[in-house]
Parts: structure tokens; sequence; C-alpha cells
């Protein structure tokens, strides 16, 4: 029950950084733009869905961790991300 009670809110709080970030404008979505970024070293942050294809996930991780960027982990799948950021 605990445990459950800290995942929600915890939720809840990537739900509102992200509303923050999508505000600022600071921000790419999709596969391509953000392999682009993160090439670039641009990236600071990625946050994957959980339903994201392992081959996708394992080359992002790849490039963020010779980039030295952060790689977050979404509980939920790409429709409750894309929810979170506001596009559904």
């Amino acid at each position: 029950m605990v445990a459950a009670k800290k995942t929600k809110k915890s939720l809840e709080s990537i739900n509102s950084r992200l509303q923050l970030v999508m505000k600022s404008g600071k921000y790419v979505l999709g596969y391509k733009q953000t392999l682009k970024m993160i090439r670039q070293g641009k990236a600071k942050l990625v946050i994957l869905a959980n339903n994201c294809p392992a081959l996708r996930k394992s080359e992002i991780e790849y490039y963020a961790m010779l980039a030295k960027t952060g790689v977050h982990h979404y509980s939920g799948n790409n429709i409750e991300l894309g929810t979170a950021c506001g596009k559904y």
C-alpha cells in the first residue's frame, strides 16, 4: 500500500514537471528528433515510455550514455506519456 502511494505521488510529480517543460517550449518529441538532439549534445533528459521497442530503447540509451545524458523510464505507455505532455 505504501509503495503504491509513493509511486502515484512520484508519477504526479513527473507529470507536473512535464507540463512545466511543455510550457517552456524546450523539448522535442519523437525518435528521430531525440536521436538528433542527443548526437548534437543538446539533450539534457530523455523520457522513454514503457512500451518503447527494445531496439529503439537500447539505441537511445547507448547514445545517451555516450553524450552523458540522463534517461528516465516513464512507468506509463506512450499514450499516457503523450497525455501527460498534453498531446492527446
